[in-house]
């Protein structure tokens, strides 16, 4: 099987011929170590094509980039008709940490509900399928649905302290925006389910002790459900990169519309183990991280550490191993093919258990 064929098998529930070893497009650069990976069966996970483009054709952003103190920032600036809303960032590597969020106070609701009223959203099909078909089968392309309304909100519009005020404070203004992406999200549906990829995550990085199982029960989880309606019609997956704390939750994610767990990461890094997973989800694919914290170890540690991840996995059906977190710059080729040696050693399915 080629790489892409053996993650498409295992996100279906399908017997490939061994554990898929995946990583994100950003976590690998071009190298010698990485046409080593690919030769022995990596798959690199691209997300840079979008299957739909959004614009704001009524709002002009503008962005510049400055340095104080030696640090660099990036300021953004959204000019709507009803008000300017503004972002600093701050670049980091492959990220950027959040200094100042769109939202900050109480008029910003306005010009923010008129940005989201403003999103028109276009199929991007034909540029997906040129990256797709240029890229091989060395790759998965997957596509995404975007954050979940509540949690765009939370985290990707006003930030925690700033969220638990307003939702205690002006909760009928939150619902006003929840409602506006709610209604973009289903102008969005049916289109990813028309389009090429076959594959979708939605939302993701929820944790129990902010999202709340409240919470996740009423905000999150009706959104999975109608979303899968629209893909399942088309035969595509949906998943969500849960790689927090989900014990709290397991017994909803079980019940959800996901046919996939992306990004499951494993004690020791989260609350549950991958036996605990297997156990919670049994029909469900784990995508797991390898637990980033193991990334520190020796090598032997690296090695034993999937051979257990392959023992609770077995008999290896719905499984497969991927990297969706940095990893030390010196660490890296080593620790990829050495986890990469011991899937191609012992992971062959169906069957694969470690020894």
């Amino acid at each position: 099987m080629t790489p892409r064929q053996r993650v498409l098998a295992a996100l279906r529930g399908e017997m490939a011929d061994k554990v898929p070893f995946t990583a994100y497009e950003c976590m690998i650069p071009q190298c010698t170590a990485e046409r080593r990976l690919r030769n022995e069966g990596l798959c690199i996970v691209a997300r840079t094509v979008p299957v739909v483009r959004t614009t704001t054709p009524n709002v002009r952003t503008e962005t510049y980039t400055y340095e104080e103190k030696g640090v660099s920032y990036r300021r953004t600036i959204h000019r709507t008709p009803v008000g300017d809303l503004s972002t600093l960032a701050r670049p980091v590597g492959f990220t950027s940490w959040h200094v100042e969020r769109i939202f900050r106070k109480p008029e910003d609701y306005k010009p923010l509900l008129f940005m989201i009223r403003d999103r028109q959203c276009c199929p991007n099909y034909e540029e997906f399928l040129r990256a797709e078909a240029d890229y091989g089968e060395d790759g998965f392309f997957r596509g995404g649905v975007g954050a979940t309304p509540l949690h765009e909100i939370m985290i990707g519009m006003m930030g925690v302290q700033k969220f638990a005020e307003e939702w205690v404070d002006r909760r009928d203004e939150v619902m006003k925006l929840y409602d506006a992406l709610v209604a973009h999200l289903r102008r969005v549906y049916p289109l990813l389910a028309d389009s090429p990829a076959l594959a979708f995550n939605f939302g993701g990085n929820e944790t129990g002790d902010v999202m709340g199982r409240e919470r996740f029960a009423r905000y999150v989880m009706p959104h999975y459900a109608e979303c899968a309606e629209y893909l399942r019609k088309r035969g595509k997956l949906l998943g969500s990169h849960l790689d927090g704390n989900n014990r709290v939750w397991a017994d909803l994610v079980a019940a959800s519309a996901l046919d996939y767990i992306e990004a499951f990461t494993p004690a020791p890094d989260t609350d549950m183990s991958l036996a605990d997973a297997r156990r919670a989800w049994p029909d469900k694919a784990l995508w797991i991280n390898f637990p980033s914290s193991v990334h520190l170890s020796s090598i032997e540690t690296i090695e034993a550490t999937t051979r257990r991840l392959l023992r609770e996995a077995a008999p290896g059906d719905r499984f497969l191993v991927g990297i969706t977190e940095d990893v030390p710059e010196e660490r890296w080729r080593g620790n990829f093919l050495a986890i990469s040696r011991v899937l191609n050693s012992e992971g062959r399915l169906p069957g694969a258990g470690g020894s």
